[in-house]
């Protein structure tokens, strides 16, 4: 799986969300890490341990 290219679509607008399961998370988190506008996303926790993540909104 290509995280990377995951979070650029998702900092770009390019993909409304992106739904990580509980067994993916750890890796995703550490991709999100190293991700240079990490700041563009947000991730909203789920019953069961999914994480669903969108573009962040702006903070004026």
């Amino acid at each position: 799986m290509n995280y990377e290219e995951i979070l650029t679509k998702l900092a770009n607008g390019e993909l409304s969300e992106y739904k990580i399961e509980a067994k993916d998370a750890f890796d995703f988190q550490e991709a999100l890490r190293n991700f240079g506008r990490r700041q563009d996303i947000t991730g909203i926790a789920q019953r069961g341990g999914s994480i669903i993540y969108k573009q962040a909104e702006n903070q004026e």
